[in-house]
Formats: C-alpha cells, structure tokens, sequence
C-alpha cells in the first residue's frame, strides 16, 4: 500500500531534537512525591491510514482491570526484562493488546519521556502502520480499539486543561475529547505534546 510521505516527513521533522520531557505533574507540580521512583514503559503512537484521512490508534482499556479501569490509552505497558528496549516494549504490547503485526509497523522517531503519577515513566514510540489493518482485541487488557482523526488531536485548539478531586484534592489535567470518548490525563498530555512539536 503506497504512504502519502508528506504527513511521515512532518512526524519526523517534529522529533528531531530532545524537546522537553512532560509530566503528570505538569499542572499540579506541588503533588509530585520527593524521591519518587520511576519504572520503564513505553506506548506506541500509531499513525495509521484510514479512509478519511490520517488517524491515530487508541484503546478504551477494559472495565475489569485493576489500573485505569476503562480510561482511554496508547497500546502500551511497562518494559519487561525480555525486551531489548522501550520501542520493542511498545511494538510487543500493540501486538498483545490489539493484533497489530511488528512486521507491519515503521517506527519514526520518539518523544521525551512522560513522567506518570502512577510511577512510571513512559517513551512514546511514534510510528506508521503501513499497510491496512482491523485491531483485534485482546479482552482481559483492551475493551475497544478505536481511530481518532489526526487532524482533531494535532488541533492545539481541541485540548482544554479540566480538573477534578483526587485523593481528597483538586488535580488539573489536559483533556481532548472526540465523540464519545474522553482522552485526558497522560494520554492527552502526550498528545498536547506532539501538538506542540508538529505546530512549531
């Protein structure tokens, strides 16, 4: 399947240089614990081609899990002793959590990494699916897999920063939603990012 290259060219234009690293704490810098400890993970950003446009793929996770129970999330998880690096983590995960073939994945580059609340910190793998591709989801992590318009998410215009109480205080986080789906916390604030870099 022949790529438009141009929207490709842009992505990786857009992750030349380190940039700055980005935080759950970004907006709430007075929670963040002294001394906190940080485990390895890493999501992927799927670029994919779809029939309308260039899109990226998220998953709704399933209802049943112990962590971020139905919230909207990258493919992705912590980085396992068997793999070689984040980028393996991402493209094992993606596999694992919605069918996607490795073989069929190019990656382009990396943002800096995301610090978490929940202890991690997480690289974001930016990649294209290069080839037509219908998710399978795995039950047990993944509820749905659905595409969002790259055009919505690259909108620096579509994100408001919200907030609500958590553990007995007031957080603020970024927020974009689409349709029926709300993108917010550290996936939105990862998207805001690549936002940021494909408008500079």
């Amino acid at each position: 399947m022949a790529m438009p290259s141009d929207m490709i060219d842009r992505v990786r234009a857009a992750l030349q240089g380190d940039g700055p690293s980005s935080s759950d704490f970004d907006l709430n810098p007075q929670f963040r614990p002294k001394g906190l400890k940080l485990r390895p993970a890493a999501v992927l950003i799927a670029l994919c081609q779809r029939p309308d446009g260039w899109a990226i793929l998220l998953t709704k996770r399933a209802s049943t899990l112990k962590h971020h129970p139905g919230q909207i999330a990258f493919p992705g998880g912590k980085v396992d002793p068997g793999d070689a690096d984040a980028q393996a983590a991402a493209l094992r995960e993606a596999h694992e959590e919605v069918g996607l073939d490795p073989a069929l994945v190019e990656v382009l580059g990396e943002m800096p990494e995301h610090e978490t609340v929940t202890g991690f910190t997480v690289i974001p793998i930016l990649a294209v699916v290069r080839a037509p591709f219908t998710p399978v989801v795995e039950a047990g992590e993944v509820e749905e897999a659905f595409f969002v318009p790259l055009s919505h998410l690259l909108d620096e215009r579509a994100y408001a920063i919200e907030s609500r109480r958590w553990l007995g205080t007031k957080r603020s986080y970024f927020a974009v939603p689409w349709g029926p789906y709300y993108i917010w916390g550290a996936t939105a604030r990862m998207l805001r990012g690549l936002a940021a870099r494909m408008a500079g």
